[in-house]
């Protein structure tokens, strides 16, 4: 089994220019993460889209689903910004005979409090585990698109019916 991992963009992969004073998408975390992890299965990277996903827009979505579909791998973990991974995954719910994990990151891969290293282990754990299908994995849970919401407060992701 080998798995695919597409890198959209988001915070996942926002670098700090100190010249700049400002976060810019750079190069993808996911070769580091996997690298550190020490991983022991085969895997692909791709590099699509370096936005941050409030900059999403439906023709991006667009190029993704072409890329997932067309794609020849059946596990898919697709990094994204957490403010819209929600509408992408719902745009991907018609591609059949895949696991499609969408992750992210509250905070850039390279801060020492990112929840990246562990987004992405959960979402390798979940793409090779679940069936055929669109998830979000983020926050320790697999979600459904049609379940989740961002709880920009408390950062992190929780099922829409949750009331407080």
């Amino acid at each position: 089994m080998k798995i695919k991992f597409i890198a959209v963009g988001g915070t996942i992969d926002k670098v700090y220019f100190d010249a700049l004073s400002k976060y810019e998408i750079g190069e993808s975390s996911i070769h580091d993460i996997l690298k550190c992890a020490r991983v022991n299965f085969d895997y692909d990277v791709s590099s699509l889209l370096r936005k941050d996903s409030l900059d999403m827009t439906d023709q991006d979505r667009s190029i993704i689903h072409q890329a997932v579909q067309g794609d020849p791998h059946d596990r898919i973990i697709i990094t994204h910004g957490t403010d819209t991974m929600i509408e992408t995954a719902k745009v991907l719910a018609d591609i059949k005979n895949k696991v499609i994990v969408l992750t992210g990151a509250m905070e850039p891969a390279k801060f020492t409090s990112s929840d990246a290293i562990f987004n992405v282990g959960s979402a390798v754990a979940a793409v090779q585990t679940l069936p055929p299908g669109v998830y979000l994995v983020m926050s320790g849970r697999v979600f459904s698109p049609d379940n989740a919401r961002k709880n920009r407060v408390l950062k992190q992701f929780e099922e829409k019916n949750v009331t407080f």
